[in-house]
């Protein structure tokens, strides 16, 4: 079975407006709770003044994510961030996160027409974003010499490589990820260069 699955492939914002309440959408893409923590907080310190800031996110593959949360941040129980949740995982899309920001306007929307708003606000965004293919990825844990840093941060440049990480002592130690398909060409690449290298599967 195919691990490839939808993902964002970018940052998009779209706003919408029902009975005078301003619904701000922000989609991202996300690979960590963490990135899901930062992005909330810059919703909250971009508009500080609005009375809610709703969101939910999945991590992994849809229909099987690996990490599912909802946050309905001060409304009614499952009238914002469960409907969130739903259009994501109405669109089949993986490693996605939809903040939706509430300017209330004056106007109560009740229970229903909340749901319809958050829901709608989530699919402006998410029906307007590009998608691009998450490839399953493996991690790599690397030794080397500091004269091999600059060859492995080509290949990766050149071979969708990523450097998650790096660490300077006597030795530099680097962890990369890399597509699965290109994992062999990875370890050929690092025998070649007598790197100290271990693959996860």
């Amino acid at each position: 079975m195919s691990k490839d699955y939808p993902v964002p492939s970018g940052y998009l914002e779209r706003e919408t407006e029902v009975k005078k309440s301003r619904f701000i959408a922000r989609v991202y893409p996300v690979s960590s709770r963490d990135e899901v923590r930062e992005h909330v907080a810059r919703a909250h310190q971009d508009y500080p003044d609005a009375r809610h800031v709703c969101w939910a996110y999945q991590i992994g593959r849809p229909g099987s994510a690996a990490e599912a949360a909802m946050n309905d941040d001060g409304e009614p129980s499952g009238t914002a961030g469960k409907p969130i949740l739903n259009v994501i995982q109405h669109k089949d899309m993986g490693d996605v996160l939809v903040i939706v920001v509430r300017y209330f306007g004056g106007i109560k929307l009740g229970a229903g027409g909340l749901v319809r708003a958050y829901a709608g606000a989530a699919e402006s965004v998410l029906s307007e974003v590009g998608r691009t293919i998450q490839q399953s990825r493996v991690q790599a844990e690397v030794v080397l010499g500091f004269a091999d840093e600059q060859p492995l941060r080509h290949w990766c440049d050149g071979h969708e490589g990523h450097i998650e990480s790096i660490q300077y002592s006597n030795r530099v130690n680097a962890r990369v990820s890399v597509p699965q398909a290109r994992a062999s060409e990875f370890a050929a690449f690092c025998d070649a260069q007598k790197l100290d290298y271990r693959l996860e599967t």
